[in-house]
């Protein structure tokens, strides 16, 4: 038989595009249309659905980039549709490839009562099915004229990211505004023809089955008459039933279908329009439930559901039915899906807390999967998070963006920290936005890595990132899917049923330890400096809000402020988003936040202060409120009292060529002619820290320019290029007599740095002030150090993560950006150093043998700065910024531990009329306490959560300042929990024992 397989498959894809699919609306009318423009922001429902409407033409322009246009479409159905389907069809100026991309709408009947989401992949609204001919049609259309950002080519930088630059000119072209008959045998037969043409697509030219599937559609195609498509597709359709029922192998590969829209609770648009994404995705899905009795969609994000419950109460009602039905599914137990790297040990557990709480406390449904497709990596503390929250599964399909190795595994035992297995699937499919193609249903069962010993996998499906879902023809895919020769299985499913039959399948997966390292989008560490430090700074804030409340609550009967700080936690949880503390957002994301950030801060403040002064009462006894988990200058951990003095002084020498020495004693430390640091000498150790001839506090400057995803990629080669910035235009003795201030000037940018050594402390603090007007730029802060380390420790959630400093394989050579919380030690046995910082997360670790003569080991760390690309965000990190480092020699990781506390818990001295005792005490440096609070359900329990910090195993007394009436080791939404050794208590002394890295949270009941 000749080939004429290519001839066949031409004809199909012209056929369908020309012929078939126009067909699916033979007839159509036009509608009446108006619109109002909103100035400014959004208004609330009724105020669109009343205003009064002009005049607006197919073919005319509208939208304002930002702005909001409501729109008023009117009709009257013909009389002789009678019988038939009809739909509305609303063009706003889509463009099909880009959905929740650009403009969407949300479309509202005149009584208020939402219909569904509009968007590129969805432009329709059902009329009738059927109608009786003569209806008055009457439809309002929220629509948002969201600008493209992520234009063609990609990642150019573009003003439309902030409203304050974007501009007033119109962006889309009405396009149709219609009622038409909707053919749904014809629409059918597109949806057979486009099943079995992408199936032919992915079977091997030698298969008889894919010869069949070809025979079939020839048959098909020439059973329809190009003239009469409508008269003749359900004869097409026939001659198609038995490729399509053909059932599949047994040993196919199985796929749960999981309706889903992943929404970026903000990227290229702020957080408001998020909340009018969601409405939509959410009206469009719960209509997709009413007309598809077998689909399921699952949303995550507990801060999402709350916006919708809060600014959407129509859409809301929608949900709240087809969650009590089971097929709209919270998922994931989390208020955002966070970045899974940079949050704090306390913030991450609160992610948990607070997403699940209001799962259970709106459905009384609690997650057991933990659903974060989109995060860029996993920290290694994050396990044992999970199982304190109560959950047993990871989703995530992000590390199959790793551009150097391919990971071994898609479904696996994934272990953290401190030994916690959390059972761990990676979709196939490679996708978040899966539409059920052939491809992509190929792509996942050949690309399955776990063959021969499991065969499910889980496929996200559904429009997204900026929201959308699933569609009818996504639906329509899968129901041909269930069961078809040459295809794996598909079948909707919840993530709970999918991870149950997966999980009992699959008896002893292979085992992943250790951090979860996306290789990519590496510079998230650092871009948007800001954003970052307000992070950051929130987490402490936080954790001294709620000791010293907690604290005056027990002692004084003070007011403790369990509304507001639920709130303010919300608030800096949501602004965890997976696109907001990265740094990978528009510029109008980042101005909120900094204002969100500054404005948490002063409230917090506000908190701390209070409640210090209910504590204290009014006196002139000097005092210093310790928030840090360890004794400071005397004064116990979680207390207050008058510091001791601090022990010896600094001197200040200057050097005869410019260079000056600082010497408290401990440490001395020589700061050159340059402003570098070239010795700092541990005298207790009789040891230089820095490698000879080399010399710290070096900042260093690299071209920054990735190949693409500006904000999120540093790409290796930026270390081909490098500046050292070694000129200074002056280096002089500080203010108070003990410091050594430094200016430098570079490019378009200023630095000014004090390098400080606080008497009697082992430390070095190094303050820089960067006022940055670099582009494309990435500026580096170098640390030298004379040391032989085969590998070193960056603190993580609950503990800290051993890397590699040498580059063997290609799994080590990709990590050349990594993940600190507040330090990263490095040590010899007996010896190490210490470098901690008060809000820099990005760093990297090298090492080099010295020639001869020396032979010894340079390891060099450097902590990333600043960077400054131009997208998302073409201004990003623009202006003045102030970090502050530490160089802590001979340093154990206890030493690290504590001085990575104190930079981040600055010293808070104020006058009272007495001292205040700690609530809570431990009499073991390695048992951490990360929170001293009371209980969230207002019983006045005072709740402690504490881990092991220094990687061994500990046991330790906690004292409770208050009489205790009981003790519950809870999880981490403070239920009772009955995992690990329970404590032994004597009164208000509890004695625990803990695994390295062990996290444990406490409820005391008070008597």
């Amino acid at each position: 038989m000749h080939d004429d397989r290519t001839l066949v498959e031409a004809r199909l894809r012209r056929v369908l595009d020309e012929r078939v699919r126009p067909a699916v609306y033979p007839e159509s009318v036009p509608l009446r249309t108006a619109v109002w423009h909103a100035p400014g922001e959004p208004v609330p429902v009724a105020e669109g659905l009343a205003a009064d409407p002009e005049p607006i033409a197919v073919g005319d322009r509208w939208g304002a980039p930002w702005g909001t246009s409501w729109f008023r479409v009117t009709g009257t159905v013909p009389e002789e549709w009678a019988g038939r389907t009809v739909e509305a069809l609303l063009d706003l100026g889509f463009d099909e490839n880009m959905p929740g991309f650009q403009c969407e709408g949300l479309v509202y009947r005149p009584d208020g009562s939402p219909v569904k989401g509009l968007h590129p992949r969805s432009q329709w609204v059902r009329i009738g099915a059927p109608v009786a001919g003569g209806e008055e049609v009457r439809l309002h259309v929220e629509a948002a004229a969201n600008p493209v950002v992520l234009g063609r080519p990609p990642f150019r930088p573009t003003p439309l990211g902030d409203p304050d630059t974007a501009g007033r000119e119109p962006q889309y072209t009405l396009t149709r505004m219609d009622l038409a008959v909707f053919d749904e045998t014809v629409w059918q037969l597109v949806m057979d023809l486009e099943v079995l043409g992408e199936l032919m697509a992915e079977l091997p030219v030698d298969s008889a089955r894919r010869w069949d599937v070809l025979r079939a559609v020839e048959r098909a195609l020439d059973a329809v008459d190009l003239q009469d498509v409508n008269g003749t597709a359900g004869r097409a359709r026939a001659l198609l039933t038995g490729v399509l029922s053909a059932p599949a192998a047994p040993s196919a590969h199985r796929i749960s279908a999981v309706g889903h829209a992943h929404i970026d609770s903000a990227w290229l648009w702020p957080l408001r329009e998020t909340v009018r994404k969601v409405a939509r995705t959410a009206a469009g899905m719960t209509a997709l439930i009413d007309d598809e009795p077998e689909f399921v969609f699952a949303m995550s994000q507990a801060q999402q559901w709350a916006w919708v419950k809060e600014h959407r109460p129509e859409v809301w009602a929608r949900v709240r039915r087809a969650v009590a039905e089971g097929r709209f599914v919270p998922a994931g137990g989390m208020w955002v899906e966070s970045d899974a790297n940079m949050p704090g040990s306390e913030a991450m557990a609160r992610q948990f807390v607070h997403g699940k709480r209001f799962f259970l406390d709106e459905f009384g449904i609690e997650n057991e999967e933990v659903w974060l497709p989109d995060t860029f990596g996993f920290a290694a503390g994050l396990p044992q998070i999970i199982r304190a929250a109560g959950s047993r599964w990871l989703l995530t399909q992000k590390i199959s963006w790793s551009r150097t190795n391919s990971f071994p595994h898609h479904t696996f035992h994934w272990e953290g920290i401190d030994g916690t297995r959390i059972f761990t699937h990676f979709p196939p499919v490679d996708t978040y936005n899966c539409s059920m193609s052939g491809a992509e249903i190929a792509h996942a069962a050949r690309n399955f890595r776990d063959k021969g010993r499991a065969r499910h996998s889980l496929a996200p499906t559904g429009w997204g990132d900026g929201g959308g879902g699933a569609t009818r023809e996504t639906v329509a895919k899968a129901a041909r899917l269930r069961d078809l020769e040459g295809s794996a299985t598909v079948v909707w499913e919840t993530p709970r049923a999918f991870f149950r039959r997966a999980e009992a399948e699959y008896g002893e997966p292979p085992v992943w330890v250790g951090e979860l390292y996306l290789e990519l989008h590496r510079a998230t560490l650092t871009s948007q400096a800001r954003t970052k430090q307000g992070n950051r700074r929130s987490e402490h804030l936080l954790r001294e809000a709620e000791l010293w409340s907690a604290t005056a609550a027990v002692r004084t009967g003070f007011r403790y402020p369990l509304e507001e700080l639920d709130r303010i936690w919300k608030t800096v949880l949501l602004h965890q988003f997976h696109d907001i503390l990265p740094g990978s957002s528009i510029a109008w994301v980042h101005r909120e936040a900094r204002a969100t950030y500054e404005r948490l801060a002063a409230e917090l403040t506000g908190l701390v202060e209070a409640a210090q002064r209910a504590l204290a009462g009014e006196g002139t006894v000097p005092l210093l409120f310790n928030a840090a988990p360890h004794a400071r200058h005397g004064v116990p951990a979680g207390g207050a009292a008058t510091p001791a003095a601090a022990g010896g002084a600094t001197v200040l020498t200057p050097l005869g060529d410019g260079g000056h020495t600082l010497d408290n004693g401990l440490l001395r430390v020589t700061v050159d002619a340059r402003g570098l640091i070239v010795s700092v000498y541990d005298r207790a150790a009789d040891r230089e820290t820095i490698a000879p001839g080399r010399a710290a506090n070096l900042l260093q400057l690299h071209p920054d320019l990735p190949n693409m995803w500006d904000a999120w990629d540093v790409d290796s080669f930026y270390r081909n290029t490098v500046t050292d910035l070694t000129g200074a235009e002056s280096v002089t003795a500080g203010e108070d007599g003990a410091s050594v201030r430094v200016v430098r000037a570079f490019g378009a940018s200023r630095v000014t740095q004090v390098l400080s050594l606080p008497a009697g402390e082992r430390r070095l603090l190094i303050d820089t002030e960067v006022d940055w007007h670099e582009t494309e730029k990435i500026l580096k802060l170098a640390f030298p150090l004379d040391l032989h380390a085969q590998r070193y420790a960056s603190e993580t959630q609950f503990g800290h993560v051993h890397r590699p400093t040498h580059t063997n394989t290609s799994w080590e050579a990709a990590k050349f950006e990594a993940c600190n919380h507040r330090f990263v030690h490095l040590a010899e046995p007996g010896w190490g150093v210490a470098v901690v910082n008060d809000s820099t997360y990005g760093h990297d670790v090298t090492r080099t043998v010295r020639g001869a003569g020396d032979r010894g080991t340079t390891t060099t760390v450097r902590m990333s700065l600043l960077r400054a690309p131009r997208f998302p965000d073409p201004e990003t990190d623009q202006g003045v910024h102030r970090f502050r480092h530490a160089l802590v020699p001979g340093a154990r990781v206890a030493d690290a531990v504590r001085e990575g506390w104190r930079i981040n818990l600055p010293e808070r001295r104020t006058t009272g009329a007495r001292a205040v005792a700690p609530l809570v005490t431990v009499d073991d440096d390695a048992v951490v306490l990360t929170a001293v609070k009371l209980a969230d359900d207002g019983s006045g329990d005072v709740v402690v959560r504490f881990h092991e910090a220094h990687g061994g195993r500990a046991r330790a007394v906690l004292t409770a300042g208050f009489e205790v009436a009981d003790v519950t080791v809870t999880d981490l939404l403070e239920r009772p929990c009955g995992e690990g050794e329970p404590p032994g208590r004597d009164g208000g002394r509890i004695s625990v024992r803990l695994r390295p890295f062990e996290l444990m949270t406490l409820r005391l009941r008070r008597s």
